[in-house]
């Protein structure tokens, strides 16, 4: 039986020879090149099974080679390997045709398993995805060299290539929104609206003319007729935020659009078409939500197609440092403030804090030390009380022995001094809480918590 062949290109030679030895020992045929020309000219006489491929080379852009194999190769997948850890160039790859990709240092393991993968007989063998070169950091980007966040810029580029409806979940303040901005601006439809909704943020009786229309006297205050987010949306995007708080007598109404892409206005009888395409992102259990009979569970299928789960900061601790870094250089356009070191200290008490609040508490944490500092140096002994503070600690601060204390009681003390921190600021504390403001209304008024 011929040997499955195996081609690397990388400018490393150390590298290089490393790698050639490795997959040697596996009992592939190996070639290697040592830049993008010699590389694909290897490609031409050699025929590899399998191409590794890094992304920096001196004399042709990595990228540019992985274009090249797709149209004269089809059939080969590629792995990219990189020293760089960005979303960008992580995307493109992908939306390229990489199969897969791979950080430097390369760990063993991960890159065996790929090259296994990569050689097995495929029917996706030969799709290629269509490039487009859309820059998703302008609406803000999102930051991670943690295993967890380079997987979900790899499904990124994979979904952003088609109109798939993506169900985001994660907590409150890990970045579901930018995610969705992510899939909008990489795909094909990326000129068209992106326009996004709060499901928990407006009166139940309004979402379903917010999203569909109305007709002009459909009801009390309807003076004219109004188109919803799907009709203005087009072939654009609709996020879907909080979808979990979406009423259940509207999840029936939004399970047709998702079937069909028709829908009717609010006191209309016209059937009306729209090819937007819809994300949705939740905080929220909602398989849990379907048991309870509050989410229909024919929804969540529809919703579901595509899943991204965003692990909350604490389960990706490693990613601390190059957030903070670049929170602190957009702090210090914001404030015209210049901290530009953080003392070692107050770097691993912010590795090591539990995150209730997630990327969105770090920033505010951060702005808040800015504010008042005029050295280049974020110190420990100004990070430390902040932490420290209740309103930003979702954890609860009385010493409760086992038994002594029901579920429901250490609930409501807990809501309650959320609610004293943040002043009765309802928004505020279900962030924090990591809850919809409803659902923080209905804890109120199930436990009785009145404002001292």
């Amino acid at each position: 039986m011929d040997k499955q062949r195996i081609l690397v290109i990388d400018d490393e030679l150390s590298q290089l020879e490393l790698l050639r030895i490795l997959l040697s020992r596996k009992g592939y045929a190996v070639k290697c090149a040592a830049s993008g020309k010699d590389g694909l000219a290897l490609n031409h006489v050699f025929h590899p099974d399998t191409v590794i491929l890094d992304i920096h080379l001196p004399d042709i852009d990595g990228l540019a080679v992985l274009e090249e194999l797709k149209k004269t190769s089809p059939g080969i997948n590629t792995i990219m390997i990189t020293a760089y850890h960005d979303m960008e160039t992580t995307v493109k790859a992908m939306k390229l045709g990489a199969y897969e990709y791979i950080t430097k240092p390369i760990d063993v393991d991960e890159l065996e398993t790929a090259v296994a993968r990569a050689l097995k007989p495929s029917q996706d063998k030969g799709k290629r995805m269509v490039f487009l070169d859309q820059r998703a950091g302008q609406n803000g980007p999102i930051i991670g060299n943690s295993k967890c966040m380079k997987d979900i810029f790899k499904t990124i580029g994979v979904l952003s290539g088609n109109r798939v409806t993506v169900l985001i979940e994660g907590e409150t303040g890990t970045g579901k929104e930018l995610i969705a901005k992510a899939l909008h601006y990489y795909g094909p439809n990326r000129d068209r609206p992106f326009l996004a909704i709060n499901c928990s943020a407006i009166v139940a009786n309004l979402i379903e003319s917010e999203l569909f229309g109305h007709e002009r006297g459909a009801f009390t205050g309807a003076l004219v007729t109004k188109k919803g987010l799907f009709e203005l949306a087009g072939e654009g995007t609709i996020f879907l935020d909080e979808i979990g708080e979406i009423p259940i007598e509207l999840q029936a109404k939004l399970l047709r659009f998702l079937q069909e892409k028709q829908f009717q206005r609010v006191g209309g009888d016209k059937t009306l078409r729209s090819d937007a395409r819809v994300i949705a992102a939740t905080n929220r259990n909602l398989v849990e939500m379907v048991r309870e009979g509050t989410f229909r569970e024919d929804l969540y299928y529809r919703l579901s197609v595509s899943k991204i789960n965003v692990p909350p900061l604490r389960k990706r601790k490693e990613d601390i440092p190059v957030i903070v870094q670049y929170l602190l250089k957009k702090i210090n356009l914001e404030l015209n403030s210049n901290v530009r070191k953080v003392e070692e200290k107050a770097m691993v008490r912010m590795k090591e804090y539990h995150w209730p609040g997630n990327v969105r508490q770090l920033e505010n944490i951060l702005t808040r030390a800015a504010i008042n500092m005029h050295d280049e140096a974020l110190l420990d002994e100004v990070i430390a009380p902040l932490l420290e503070n209740d309103a930003f600690d979702a954890r609860p601060k009385f010493d409760a022995r086992p038994g002594t204390v029901s579920l429901h009681e250490v609930e409501k003390e807990h809501i309650f001094n959320i609610l004293t921190h943040t002043k009765w600021n309802i928004t505020k504390a279900a962030e924090i809480l990591g809850i919809s403001r409803p659902t923080l209304r209905l804890k109120i008024k199930e436990y009785k918590i009145a404002r001292m």
